[in-house]
C-alpha cells in the first residue's frame, strides 16, 4: 500500500535519512486535467527511477481511487493533504492569499522546510512563481528567479530566459538570468562555451527602452563580456547563433506562446501539405513528420526550470499529460547532479560587484 499522510498542510510523516533518494512535491491537482496525468505521471516515474521519493500534494478523496487504478502498491509515495488549488482564471496574488492551504503552497512549503528536494507543478504558472517568491526560497546573491525554456534552433538548441517569472525586470536581473542561462545551457544542453545575446527590436547599440540599454551597458563591462554578442532581434531565435537569449519576462512570455502558436501551425500545415501530394510513401512521410514533432514538444523537455530557487521547481504545461509529468520528475534529478545551484552562487558571488 502507498504510504498516507494523515497531516492537512506539511505537517507530515517525512523521510529523514541522510542518504536518502531525490524527493519531489508533486502538485498533483495543477494542470488542465488534474489529477490525473499527474497521478499516471507519478507512477510512471516511480516505477522508472529507483532514486525518487514524491509527496503527492492535493485532495486524498480525488487522489487515492487514481492511485489503486494505477496498482501501484509502492512505498516511496506519500499523499499531502492540501485545500483547494489556483485555477487558471484567477489572481494569482488574491487567490494566495484566500487559499493559504492550496497545493501549490503546500509544495513550496515543504521545500522551505526542508522535506522536499524539488516542486513540479503543471498549475498557474503566475501562481506557482507567487507562491515561491512568498518563500523567499531565494539562491545566495540572486534577486529575482527567472523561468527557462529550451528553444530548438537550426543547429540545436538555445536557452531563453525569463519567460514569466519577472516582468518588471532591472538591468542587474537580466545580467543574473545571463549568468543562470549560461549554466543551463552549458550543464543541461552541452554547450561548451554558451553565446549570450539581449533580445531587443535591434541589433544596433543604443537600441531599445533604457532597461535594455543599461543591461548591454552593464553586459559590455560584466564578467560576461566575452560571452556575451551584443543584442539579438527576435529572428534571431531560432538559427543557432546564441544559446542564452535574456529578457524580462512580460517580452519572453509573448515570444514563448507565440513560438508555439506558429509551431503548431506550421506542424499541422506542413504536414497536411505534404501528405497531400504523396501517394506511395504517404505511410513513411508521416512517421517522419511524427518524429519531427516529438522533437519539439514541450512533452520531452516535461517543463521549464524556474532558476535562482534554492531547490528546484520545474514548471510544466498547463495542458500536461502524464509523460510531461514524469519528464519533468526526471528533470529534477538532472538538474541536481548537475550542480546547477552551486555553480549559480559561485559565479553570482564572484561577481557580485560587476553585477551591481
Amino acid at each position: 500500500m502507498f504510504a498516507h499522510s494523515a497531516a492537512t498542510t506539511a505537517g507530515a510523516r517525512f523521510w529523514k535519512s541522510k542518504n536518502r533518494p531525490m524527493r519531489v512535491a508533486l502538485d498533483a491537482m495543477g494542470g488542465d486535467f488534474a489529477p490525473g496525468p499527474n497521478v499516471d505521471g507519478a507512477v510512471a516515474a516511480l516505477n522508472s527511477m529507483k532514486d525518487l521519493e514524491i509527496l503527492m500534494v492535493g485532495d486524498r478523496a480525488q487522489l487515492e481511487p487514481l492511485l489503486a487504478k494505477t496498482g501501484y502498491s509502492g512505498e516511496r509515495l506519500e499523499i499531502v493533504e492540501s485545500d483547494g488549488n489556483i485555477e487558471m482564471h484567477e489572481k494569482p496574488t488574491d487567490a494566495l492569499r484566500k487559499k493559504p492551504n492550496c497545493s501549490i503552497s503546500v509544495c513550496w512549503r515543504l521545500m522551505a522546510e526542508k522535506n522536499v528536494d524539488a516542486v513540479v507543478s503543471a498549475g498557474h504558472t503566475g501562481a506557482v512563481v507567487a507562491a515561491g517568491l512568498r518563500t523567499r526560497l531565494f539562491l545566495k546573491n540572486v534577486k529575482r528567479p527567472g523561468i527557462a525554456i529550451p528553444l530548438p534552433t537550426l543547429k540545436g538548441r538555445s536557452v531563453l530566459v525569463d519567460v514569466g517569472a519577472n516582468p518588471a525586470a532591472r538591468p542587474e536581473h537580466l545580467y543574473q538570468y545571463g549568468v543562470m542561462g549560461a549554466i543551463y545551457a552549458k550543464e543541461i544542453l552541452g554547450i561548451a562555451n554558451p553565446r549570450i545575446g539581449l533580445m531587443n527590436i535591434g541589433s544596433e547599440e543604443g537600441k531599445g527602452t533604457d532597461l535594455y540599454r543599461d543591461t548591454h551597458t552593464l553586459l559590455t563591462q560584466s564578467r560576461l563580456k566575452d560571452r556575451y554578442i551584443g543584442n539579438v532581434e527576435g529572428r534571431d531565435l531560432y538559427t543557432g547563433d546564441v544559446d542564452v537569449i535574456i529578457c524580462e519576462g512580460f517580452v519572453g512570455n509573448v515570444i514563448l506562446k507565440v513560438s508555439e502558436g506558429l509551431a503548431d501551425f506550421l506542424f499541422k500545415s506542413v504536414t497536411a501539405a505534404v501528405l497531400e501530394k504523396l501517394e506511395t510513401e504517404r505511410g513513411h512521410a508521416k512517421a517522419a513528420f511524427a518524429e519531427v514533432g516529438r522533437r519539439y514538444q514541450y512533452s520531452e523537455e516535461g517543463g521549464a526550470p524556474l532558476l535562482g530557487i534554492d531547490g528546484t521547481c520545474i514548471i510544466c504545461h498547463g495542458s500536461s499529460q502524464a509523460k510531461s509529468i514524469t519528464n519533468a520528475l526526471r528533470g529534477t534529478t538532472k538538474l541536481k547532479d548537475r550542480n546547477i545551484n552551486e555553480q549559480i552562487i559561485a559565479e553570482l558571488g564572484e561577481s557580485m560587484t560587476v553585477a551591481e
